[in-house]
């Protein structure tokens, strides 16, 4: 942990309601944050306009209320604060940290997924067409997360110069999370294994930008025996708020915290002051995914 006061986050994107995974996401992000006294923000990942649903973002807030998880402060919401990460781009470009790029995804695809660099020494013009993607060096670059210990790439090989601004204009999520996780304090990041992988991007980004990284716990996905997770995008079944209290109580287990039965049909605030206070993310096991079928029964 920091010396600095803890500060956590929840970050859902507006593309549909949450599900059980994402819950699994939110609780344990607010448990850490309240077992170590600090404070628990929400910011809304709501830059692919295209993807966000009508009223999604109600409906999260709505039910994480419902759920008693309650935040602090104001909530950040992406598309509004374009402005600063704009800004945080042009520094980049100045600095020649990173460059314009017209390369299409068929070439990325065609090498692999890794960008083979086309576009580093072409000095491309600004243009709204072009991407931006910033100069990675040939390094290992890793963390020891807090769950699944250590973990690294060397960008330049499994990688390539990454994309900070899409071709559509779209700023990519890589350079806003880091930008919103700096700008607002944060000390700590709790959230699903399927981020872990991100990690070493958003590490260099912190070091481009002269910023002091978080501490790292990424929580196992939850899986559906055909390998696919838990997620919005496969209209994975929302969770509803009629039951909370025996989700929640499902969600504890689902953590690996072991509740006490006589839990089970306690009001949410009773299940969330229980888990404040027993929080040990070390009974999850070190493993990036989890069968839905093998999660407690309801």
């Amino acid at each position: 942990m920091h010396a600095k006061p803890y500060v956590g986050r929840f970050a859902p994107t507006p593309s549909g309601h949450l599900h059980f995974g994402s819950l699994l996401a939110a609780l344990a992000s607010y448990l850490d944050a309240r077992h170590h006294a600090g404070r628990w923000l929400v910011r809304i990942e709501d830059l692919d306009q295209p993807r966000n649903l009508p009223g999604a973002t109600d409906h999260i807030l709505s039910t994480l209320e419902a759920y008693g998880l309650g935040w602090d402060g104001e909530i950040l919401h992406q598309s509004h604060n374009l402005e600063r990460y704009n800004q945080v781009l042009n520094a980049l470009i100045e600095r020649d940290q990173a460059y314009y790029c017209d390369c299409s995804r068929k070439l990325v695809a065609d090498h692999g997924g890794i960008y083979p660099g086309y576009c580093r020494a072409r000095h491309l013009p600004a243009a709204s067409s072009h991407a931006i993607r910033v100069r990675v060096p040939d390094e290992q670059i890793g963390l020891r997360d807090r769950l699944q210990g250590v973990f690294s790439q060397n960008l330049a090989t499994e990688v390539g110069d990454f994309v900070v601004r899409r071709r559509d204009g779209i700023i990519a999520y890589q350079l806003a999370v880091v930008v919103d996780d700096i700008d607002q304090g944060i000390t700590d990041i709790v959230r699903g294994a399927d981020l872990l992988d991100s990690t070493p991007r958003q590490l260099w980004l912190y070091r481009l930008l002269n910023a002091h990284p978080p501490s790292y716990l990424h929580i196992p996905l939850i899986m559906r025996r055909q390998g696919e997770k838990l997620s919005k995008r496969l209209a994975s079944a929302p969770i509803t708020t009629g039951d909370a209290s025996n989700t929640l109580f499902r969600a504890l287990a689902a953590l690996a915290q072991q509740p006490p039965a006589v839990l089970r049909n306690a009001p949410v605030s009773e299940q969330l002051a229980w888990g404040t206070a027993h929080w040990q993310p070390q009974r999850l096991p070190a493993v990036q995914q989890l069968l839905e079928d093998s999660l407690p029964p309801t």
